[in-house]
Order: structure tokens, then sequence, then C-alpha cells
């Protein structure tokens, strides 16, 4: 069976409105292609702005009464679907997004990790108790807290880097905390968020708690944002258009998780070899294009010259080419004009003095692992993010020149640390205005359930993570009685 009559006989080119499908071959269509082929692969409809309020007004209708134990059901099930039919879902992703198969099927099993987790936690009280009895003129009492759905509806809005997993840690928690949602997949990969509704649907989900709208955000954007039923807003994507949420959104919760230039700090301490292994995984793992990838490779002067040496030798390692050849490392990025963009700030670096060791060959979306050494901070490879595989090292002559220029960026949302040094460590730590610091790590690092989340412009602070959004998605509402 190809891929185009798979999403046919799924019904993948219809939204889900409420489990409804609608749109299906409507001429008013985003046609969905293959990044490495470039063919087109299907389509979804361009919902109208009667669509999108119909759909909020169904999920504002709805009241769900699920318990603890038929949450955890429904989200152990389709941990179980998505575990179950791993291949299928990863070759989806692969079609869509362009991911290697080794990406895709990593991110499917996140998926699966995600829903698991959300199960878990549904299953414990998270309600806290205070005594009043604490000082001279406290009261035998006893104050309670408890965690309530929202009383409006989600809005879910998610980018195409990762298809599915990016959609389930919005959904899940949203599921977990027996909340209504609306989602609206990023229109470059909107098959892999479609499918996951109809798993979520096949484990007992009442389909009015998630619809799946597509469309083009020109058009729907701004009622996404602003519907009377919205109590909530999650995104996920750039920055302008966080901030254009932020400005839009008016008097409803935001959570943003937005774009980083996450730098790796290598001190004169450090294992070479084992940094240089690091910042190639950092930076080429689903093709550069996670918010927490290395875009920047800061090096102490010292050993930046050995360091650069082994990250060009495994950079030329490091196997691309058709994403559904399992023996590649890479496949492509988004699309053609995101490589071209790549392409056009090495070219640009180059020309001001920096020197290319390894790559800047592209082919369609197809953009090979990059290397550039003696990179100026300000250089807009390094200064901006650069969502694609491109490693630019940077020099620097002591901590506080790394922490100069780490924290030199708009973006604040992770690092990686590479010493042995407890002095070291503990100033990066104080130090640098980012949301985590990970030592002898990537800055991806994270589980499922730890925060997740930026500072400046990365974010508003607001954390996700399956814990933190669970909290996010709810209100908390306190309650006292008399104690003996």
């Amino acid at each position: 069976m190809t891929l185009q009559q798979y999403i046919l006989d799924h019904a993948l080119d219809a939204m889900r409105i409420a489990g409804q499908k609608v749109g299906a071959g409507r001429d008013r269509a985003i046609a969905v292609f293959n990044p490495y082929t470039s063919e087109q692969i299907g389509s979804v409809p361009k919902a109208t702005l009667d669509e999108v309020r119909e759909t909020y007004a169904k999920a504002h209708a709805y009241q769900p009464r699920l318990t603890r134990f038929e949450r955890a059901a429904i989200l152990n099930k389709a941990a179980a679907i998505i575990a179950s039919r791993l291949q299928e879902v990863a070759d989806l992703i692969t079609a869509e997004a362009g991911l290697c198969q080794k990406d895709a099927i990593y991110e499917a099993g996140r998926v699966s990790d995600v829903l698991l987790f959300g199960a878990n936690e549904v299953l414990k009280d998270d309600g806290q108790i205070f005594s009043c009895d604490l000082t001279h003129h406290g009261k035998k009492r006893r104050v309670y807290t408890q965690r309530s759905p929202l009383l409006g509806v989600i809005t879910a809005i998610t980018p195409f880097n990762h298809p599915m997993n990016q959609v389930a840690h919005k959904v899940v928690p949203s599921i977990a905390t027996n909340n209504r949602m609306v989602l609206k997949p990023s229109e470059k990969v909107p098959f892999s968020a479609i499918l996951l509704a109809d798993i979520l649907y096949e484990a007992g989900l009442p389909p009015e708690m998630l619809s799946v709208i597509t469309g083009d955000p020109r058009e729907i954007a701004d009622e996404l944002i602003t519907n009377e039923h919205v109590d909530l807003v999650t995104f996920t994507g750039g920055v302008s258009i966080g901030k254009y949420i932020a400005h839009k959104a008016g008097y409803r919760r935001m959570v943003l998780e937005l774009g980083g230039n996450d730098p790796i700090i290598v001190m004169e301490d450090a294992d070479i070899d084992e940094a240089s292994t690091l910042a190639v995984q950092g930076s080429y793992k689903n093709s550069g294009q996670r918010c927490t990838a290395i875009k920047r490779m800061l090096v102490h002067e010292s050993v930046a010259a050995r360091f650069a040496e082994q990250v060009a030798e495994k950079t030329r390692a490091w196997k691309y080419g058709d994403p559904m050849d399992k023996a590649n490392d890479m496949g492509t990025v988004i699309d053609e004009p995101a490589a071209l963009l790549f392409e056009s700030r090495v070219n640009e670096a180059v020309a001001q003095g920096a020197r290319l060791l390894v790559g800047n060959q592209r082919k369609g979306a197809l953009y090979a692992p990059t290397v550039l050494d003696n990179v100026d901070p300000r250089m807009t490879v390094a200064l901006e993010e650069t969502f694609g595989p491109v490693s630019p090292i940077i020099r620097f002559k002591d901590i506080d020149d790394a922490i100069r220029i780490s924290n030199g960026t708009a973006y604040g949302l992770s690092s990686s640390v590479c010493t042995n040094r407890l002095d070291y460590i503990t100033r990066f730590v104080s130090e640098l205005h980012v949301g985590s610091v990970n030592v002898r790590e990537v800055p991806g690092y994270r589980l499922e359930l730890t925060p997740f989340g930026g500072i400046k412009d990365s974010g508003l602070g607001y954390k996700e993570g399956v814990q933190e959004a669970i909290k996010s998605f709810t209100n908390l509402k306190t309650y006292s009685l008399p104690w003996a």
C-alpha cells in the first residue's frame, strides 16, 4: 500500500470535529508534500471560520466526567496501540516531516512514553493539606486543595519538527485533567496529529474532548486564540508567532514554548572525545530541528583546534540522505526554503571570515550536516536560531567570556556544559540565563515528567512536561473544614 492510499483509507485527509470526519476532498485544501521526494502525499481541508466556531461550541458544551481510572485506562490503551504500530507511525512521520527512520521510530516511542507517564500521573492524588493551628491565633481547621478542569476549552497549536510528540505533550495532560482541547497542528505535518486523535478515540476517549482543526493560519489563527470559549492557549513554535499570541490573547492563560539558541560550552578540562560526540548528536538529531538542539559550540581556545577536528571527523561519518533508508542518521529538513536559509547563513558567515570544515551541500530539502570554525558570535548563523544541522564553533578565552557569549542572544532555553570542575559547574548553573543546564549531556536531555521551558525569548517561564502541564491545565481550589 502506498502512503497516499494509507492516508485516504484512514481518512487522514479530513479534520476531526468532535470525532466527526469533516472536509475531505474539498477544493479549499492545503497540499502536504514529502520533503525528500517533493511528491504530494495528500491534502487537508482549510477550515472555515464557521467550522472553527462550531468546533469550540461543541467542545464547550461537553462536560467530561471521566474518573481517574477511566482516564488512565484510555491513556494506557493508546500507549499500547502506538507501541504495537510503531513502524506504521514512524513511516507516516518520515513521509510528511522528512525525519529519518531512526528519528521517527524514536519519536513514536516517546509518544508512547508520554501516554504512559500521563496515565501514571492521573492516578496520583494531587491535593495538599495544610494545618491551621500553627500560630497563637491559629484555628483547629485544615485547608485542603483540589484541582479541577478549566471552565473553557484549551487551544493547542503545534509545530512541524515533532509531528506527533509535540501533539502528545499537549493532548495527554488535557485528557489527564478532564479538559476539552481543540488542536491545530502545523499545516506542514497534519497527518500524524490526526492519526493520534484516531488512536485516542479507539482507546475510548470521548471525541468531544479532542478535535483537530486544519487550515490556513492567516484565516483562522485569531479565532483559535480569541474565541469566547477559549480559556488557555498552549503554543510551541517561533518567537514572532508566540509574541503575537501573547498580544492577541488578552485575558487568557498562555503557555508559550518558543525557540532556542542553545550552546554546548566546552571548557579546557573537558573530555574532548565525549564533548565532540555530544556536540554532533545534539546538532544533527532530528535534522537539527529541535528548539533544544545545539546551535552554538562555545569552546575554550586551548582545546578548540582539537575539538573542531573531532567534530568535523564525526560529522563526516554522520550518514544522511533518503529518510526511509534505515542506515541513515539524518533525513531532510522540513522543506527547501528552510535548507536555502541555512545555506545562505553559512555562505554569509564564510564571507565574513568563518572557515567551512564540512558540509554546506544542498539538494532540495536535503542539507548536509555542516561545521563552521572561527565563527564570530555576532554572525547571523550564531546570533539567530538556525533551525537545522549547522554547527558554528566559537572560541572563548575563559569562563567569564563563555558566560558572556552564551547569554548574548535573545534566547534562553537550554544549555550543555562539558567540564569536571565544580566551581565552573556552579557558576554556569547560577549565571547562564537559561531554563536548564545539562552537565556532560546534550542541552535537550530531559524526562517527559520533568519541567521544561525557557526564559527571555524562549518562553514566558511557564513550563511544559507532563506534570507541569497538568498543573497549568487546571484550576486550583481550596476548601477548609473544622478539625479537632
